[in-house]
């Protein structure tokens, strides 16, 4: 026969009682009618902007800007690739078969991606993280414009930037193979 310590039974039976209270109001508020009503309520909430006021904003300040920049191979060939504002150059980069490897498939784990940016856009860009400047520091031919392509969002004044791919890159194309684009 089991036996409760002294003043333990009275313990055990007040958390017994508060854990049935707790289960009770947790199910009423989950009750058929109780979601009925929040559904309810929802449904009549009034939109933020009213319809009779939408045509004041433009559509087009929502859409982003196509933005055109050269990539510069290592051998001299020029790329112009052309991507909406927001995608990094890693990304613009594959969608337009340019050779830049992106291993780490942008999560600033690697160096494959380094690009050299021109003096005036790379001031223009924040200050890179302490995970890219640890990155940079394993990267080929490393330059004080140097950034990692998955870190550089484009935007509208990088019209016409013209970026450099370096002529080397660690783990670039270990086994001969082109990583192709999704």
């Amino acid at each position: 026969m089991l036996r409760a310590l002294p003043g333990t039974l009275g313990l055990l039976r007040t958390r017994t009682r508060i854990a049935m209270l707790s289960s009770r109001a947790f199910t009423a508020c989950r009750t058929p009618v109780a979601t009925h009503q929040r559904k309810a309520q929802h449904q009549q909430r009034q939109p933020l902007w009213p319809v009779q006021h939408a045509h004041r904003f433009s559509s087009s300040a929502l859409l982003s800007k196509d933005v055109t920049v050269t990539f510069i191979e290592p051998d001299g060939n020029e790329i112009q690739a052309t991507g909406e504002e927001g995608t990094n150059l890693m990304e613009l980069a594959h969608e337009n078969d340019v050779d830049l490897e992106g291993a780490c498939e942008g999560a600033c784990a690697c160096s494959t991606c380094h690009v050299i940016l021109e003096d005036k856009i790379f001031d223009s860009l924040p200050e890179p993280t302490d995970e890219e400047n640890d990155m940079l520091d394993l990267a080929f031919a490393l330059t004080d414009t140097s950034r990692l392509g998955c870190q550089v969002l484009l935007s509208s004044d990088m019209e016409g930037m013209r970026i450099k791919l370096p002529s080397a890159t660690r783990n670039f194309y270990v086994d001969g193979a082109k990583p192709a684009h999704h």
